[in-house]
């Protein structure tokens, strides 16, 4: 139980602390962060529940003000703004990134690259698209075109996310609980 606690706790400052890296703005309001490989890397690190649990830990510190999402960002009002669809769907990505790792009994890079694409992208994006065209009155299509700028970073994301969970598992075997 404590371990677990404390690897959501530091997995939620992760995500955090990757929002400390330059974000690079959309057109749109919606920036490319870091953030979104903290995201995949609770799910395929932490597993289904721990690492949407890690997730949710860090959007209650968003909302509750601290400016930890990228450029500064915090406070209730961001859930209002162009990146609602994406926060909701942090969580719901995380959680299928992990569960993609549970259950595909696949090589960890296999598995977690896998499980990154379907969390981090798959899930994550349309999502985030109607959030986002919601916010700026635009239509899905409209929408889909500025998502198409998300594309080759967050390939790079996922494989780094694949990456780095090999190389956790290889070094600290009991970290990866994705495994269990």
């Amino acid at each position: 139980m404590e371990k677990n606690l404390t690897l959501i706790a530091l997995f939620a400052a992760l995500i955090a602390a990757l929002g400390l890296l330059p974000a690079m703005m959309l057109p749109g309001g919606v920036p490319i962060t870091a953030q979104s490989l903290g995201i995949m890397l609770c799910g395929t690190v932490l597993g289904s529940r721990r690492g949407a649990l890690a997730v949710l830990l860090f959007l209650l510190i968003v909302a509750l003000g601290l400016p930890i999402l990228s450029g500064g960002r915090g406070g209730i009002g961001v859930f209002f703004g162009p990146s609602v669809g994406f926060l909701i769907g942090f969580p719901i990505a995380a959680f299928v990134a992990g569960l993609v790792v549970e259950r595909l009994k696949a090589p960890i890079l296999v598995s977690a690259g896998l499980g990154a694409v379907l969390g981090g992208m798959v899930v994550l994006y349309p999502i985030g698209a109607v959030g986002w065209a919601l916010i700026l009155g635009k239509t899905l299509p409209e929408v889909g075109i500025f998502l198409l700028g998300f594309l080759p970073g967050d390939l790079i994301k996922c494989a780094l996310a694949a990456l780095i969970t090999r190389a956790i598992g290889q070094m600290r075997p009991g970290v990866l609980l994705s495994r269990d």
